[in-house]
């Protein structure tokens, strides 16, 4: 359904943004609202910036914040207030408008005393200043100047990566500035033609426009599912890596859409060949390689696998930005053929739980035995414990010398059609053990809702019956995620039969 042409509609930087990533887009943000999806990854990237915003104001000593979210006449008459009767002070959020179009400024800091030069600070939660970022600042700039502001610079505040929280609430050091003064120079001339030019989008029909590059860059766009159209079941595109998807091109061009019309001997990569003929022929391949080299992994067996949370602002000393902090295991331990047991931790207590983690760890996987993972990630972890801890570095380090990863070993021997180029384990464990289905848990189903999951467990504020279930629902979650190791190794070491084991 198209809007009716002609309606006028305000602009404002958010949505000059969202038609430098497509006009499509910024029609649909503006006259289709209901079609946006609201998921959780997109929800956490704007609790996280919100939460990052907060904190810059905080470091800034004797700030104004403008309020007025939804009344912005209000919030354009205090800013004129603040800047007349305050030209010594930070202002925080404050509001400039020229020509139609609306922008808010999060840090805007005064050069002298008297208020007649000013620094303009974006403040970003990325770990460094990113090329989306220019644009964006451009339009603040230019409205901000326009506005009557003499801006004697132009900066992004973005997270430094380097800094190490040392507790009791000291962010000082946080953010690292980087001035781009000089590199918004050249977009500041264009910004009133991307106004412009966004308003012909928002004065006419929906534009026609095909999906492409715009659909994940620098987002994943959040009308992508409505401006798709559906896929055939087993596209090109689902060959995997960097040179699957210029083969990928390559077949799209030459007019192919279905992996499973291009013919034999056009694909000559092997492991995009496995793909093509089990498409194609629609039967698993198993190469019985597999089976010797789980078959000479021994006895114990440990299944093991962590999760972990990287906060973009710390909340434990000693630790970083985005660092990835383990919180959670889960060891499936086979002693002797089909012969299991379980094990698993999760500290909810709120506290940095590294150490615990570890040490638990360590007194369950005792000295002997492979230990099978499903990529590189936990032996990166048991690294960071091994720096983080160094009395129980010499243990943690033998521990990942015990690692067995299964992952190289499925993608070089194993391919199911419904697995549609995917390796990871929730591809991989419907072809091996339907019965097992991450999609009959609760609410904590993969890695992002895991995350979502223990960080509200940790917030002082949630219900403990909230807290309750969602520990349920974690420990549920990450219980699976050994499992399906278990049965994994189990398939490819008996070359494809299913069992359940005791």
């Amino acid at each position: 359904m198209n809007a009716a042409p002609g309606r006028t509609h305000g602009l404002s930087k958010s949505r000059l943004v969202a038609w430098l990533q497509c006009p499509r887009r910024l029609w649909l943000e503006v006259n289709r609202p209901d079609l946006r999806l609201d998921d959780l990854a997109i929800r956490r990237r704007f609790a996280v910036g919100h939460q990052v915003g907060a904190l810059a104001r905080d470091l800034e000593a004797g700030g104004v914040l403008v309020g007025h979210e939804d009344d912005l006449a209000a919030a354009l008459e205090d800013t004129r207030r603040a800047l007349d009767r305050l030209p010594g002070k930070p202002l925080f959020e404050p509001a400039f408008q020229h020509d139609g179009l609306l922008v808010r400024i999060d840090l805007l800091l005064p050069e002298d005393e008297r208020g007649h030069r000013h620094h303009l600070v974006e403040v970003k939660s990325t770990a460094s200043v990113k090329g989306y970022h220019l644009p964006d600042a451009a339009i603040q700039a230019w409205v901000a100047s326009q506005a009557g502001l003499h801006l004697s610079r132009v900066s992004i505040a973005h997270l430094d990566t380097g800094f190490i929280y040392p507790g009791n609430g000291d962010y000082r050091g946080l953010f690292r500035r980087t001035d781009i003064t000089a590199s918004i120079v050249p977009l500041l001339e264009r910004v009133p033609d991307w106004a412009a030019q966004a308003r012909v989008v928002l004065a006419g029909e929906q534009p026609d426009i095909q999906p492409g590059d715009q659909c994940d860059t620098p987002f994943e766009c959040p009308f992508r599912h409505y401006c798709c159209p559906p896929a055939p079941e087993y596209p090109v595109t689902l060959l995997p890596d960097r040179r699957g998807k210029a083969m990928a091109r390559a077949l799209a061009a030459e007019g192919h859409e279905d992996l499973r019309d291009v013919p034999a001997g056009r694909i000559v990569d092997p492991l995009q060949q496995r793909i093509h003929d089990a498409t194609r022929n629609g039967r698993a391949v198993l190469d019985p390689e597999a089976a010797a080299q789980i078959g000479a992994v021994g006895w114990p067996r440990y299944y093991l696998d962590f999760e972990t949370i990287a906060f973009a602002v710390p909340l434990w000393a000693g630790t970083r930005p985005y660092q990835a902090l383990p919180f959670q295991w889960s060891c499936h331990t086979e002693s002797a053929p089909g012969q299991l047991r379980h094990a698993d931790f999760l500290d909810t207590t709120g506290q940095a739980p590294m150490r615990r983690f570890a040490e638990r760890l360590l007194a369950t996987l005792g000295k002997t035995g492979a230990i099978i993972v499903y990529s590189a990630y936990e032996r990166r972890i048991l690294d960071g414990l091994a720096r983080a801890f160094p009395d129980l570095a010499d243990p943690l380090r033998a521990v990942a010398d015990r690692l067995f990863d299964l992952l190289p070993l499925t993608r070089a021997h194993y391919y199911h059609p419904a697995m549609k180029g995917s390796w990871s384990i929730k591809a991989v464990l419907p072809t091996v053990a339907p019965d097992l289905d991450y999609g009959a848990l609760g609410e904590v189903q993969d890695g992002t809702s895991a995350q979502a999951a223990y960080a509200e467990i940790i917030d002082p504020a949630t219900p403990a019956e909230r807290r309750a279930s969602l520990t349920d629902a974690l420990l549920d979650y990450c219980r699976l995620d050994t499992l399906a190791l278990v049965r994994l190794a189990w398939f490819l070491e008996e070359g494809g039969r299913n069992r359940t084991g005791n």
